[in-house]
């Protein structure tokens, strides 16, 4: 504050101050990234990939699904069965499933999605692993 001629206060501009110094994060040498649990550059993680499963008819799935058109966001793999053989094609939590034998599952019902799943025999599905979304759907149910 400062004094004009005629005795008033008036303000005087005070430029903002920045936020207080954060330290960046340890620096990792590349040779430790490719295992370090807080670094992940590996793009191929969360490219889409197809993956081929086989079945008898009273063979189960390995695996649960949750989402559809009435919740948003797609249809997701929530549970993969351990040593099952969705376990052991890399199917996991987080896999969004975006086509089962060449049928758009972006857009479908989750009891049509169920039963597509449960009558193949052979199943060429494509998922991405996108966990962002996941979370989002799983907000969106209400599970978290």
């Amino acid at each position: 504050m400062t004094e004009t001629r005629k005795g008033k206060q008036r303000k005087t501009f005070e430029p903002p101050s920045p936020p207080p110094y954060e330290a960046p994060p340890k620096w990792i040498p590349s040779h430790e990234r490719w295992n370090h649990p807080n670094y992940n550059s590996n793009l191929i993680t969360y490219l889409p990939r197809t993956v081929y499963m086989e079945r008898n008819e009273h063979r189960p799935l390995g695996f649960n699904i949750r989402g559809g058109k009435a919740n948003e966001y797609g249809v997701y793999v929530s549970k993969v069965l351990p040593d099952s053989e969705a376990d052991k094609l890399g199917l996991k939590a987080g896999d969004k499933i975006l086509y089962v034998n060449k049928i758009d599952f972006c857009d479908i019902p989750h009891a049509d999605a169920v039963d597509l799943l449960q009558e193949s025999d052979i199943l060429e599905m494509k998922v991405q692993y996108f966990p962002y979304g996941f979370s989002l759907q799983q907000q969106r149910i209400g599970l978290v």
